[in-house]
């Protein structure tokens, strides 16, 4: 395979829109560039490769991205727990591998990841977590969410955590989109993707 090609078992991707060279680009992607270098996310890395061919989007985003990863009202376990709950729906091989590390670190127990990378809804979830698992599965599937699950969740989140675990859902929806189009490969592709598509 070649520097920009990585795999799924024996599916091959080719990197559609990988790192532009730096002397490619314009004078706004080399500032946003720059404070993405500057900033917590310490480079040009994952989503923000594509997103920089629209670098007035990098800054939008940008912003939502800081805000839901570290500065929401959600705890940092469950906002770790529902990104990888949107990984896995996606197939989203990038933040799959770089939320895992994070979800443990943030309390989410290793058999949870491991069943929620096979496709299922895994046993031994804490309840709020299974509360985010099962938003996620109904919002997924229904488009929007019954009354039932509605008020279960105003009561463990409360309207503002339950506005931040829409919104974690859907940026990182977003997110998945995009890097699914461009082909983004996983850090240290060269050792395979976490994740198996589910099949089709």
């Amino acid at each position: 395979m070649s520097d920009t090609e990585w795999a799924v078992g024996h599916v091959v991707f080719k990197d559609r829109m990988p790192p532009l060279p730096d002397e490619d680009l314009t004078e706004a992607q080399r500032k946003v560039a720059q404070a993405l270098i500057a900033g917590p996310r310490g480079g040009v890395n994952g989503p923000f490769v594509p997103l920089l061919r629209t670098p007035e989007l990098v800054d939008s985003l940008g912003s939502v991205g800081a805000y839901l990863r570290f500065g929401s009202s959600l705890q940092p376990r469950i906002s770790e727990f529902l990104m990888l709950v949107v990984s896995r729906e996606w197939s989203q091989q990038f933040e799959w591998a770089v939320h895992v590390p994070l979800a443990l670190k943030a309390g989410v127990k290793q058999e949870v990841i491991a069943t929620l990378a096979e496709g299922s809804r895994p046993r031994g979830m804490a309840e709020d977590e299974a509360l985010a698992y099962d938003l996620c599965s109904e919002l997924f599937r229904a488009k929007g969410l019954s009354e039932t699950t509605y008020r279960s969740a105003v009561e463990q989140f409360g309207e503002t955590g339950l506005i931040d675990v829409l919104a974690v859902a859907g940026y990182f929806t977003m997110i998945s989109m995009i890097m699914n189009v461009a082909h983004t490969p996983p850090p240290n592709h060269t050792k395979g993707a976490p994740l198996f598509p589910y099949p089709r």
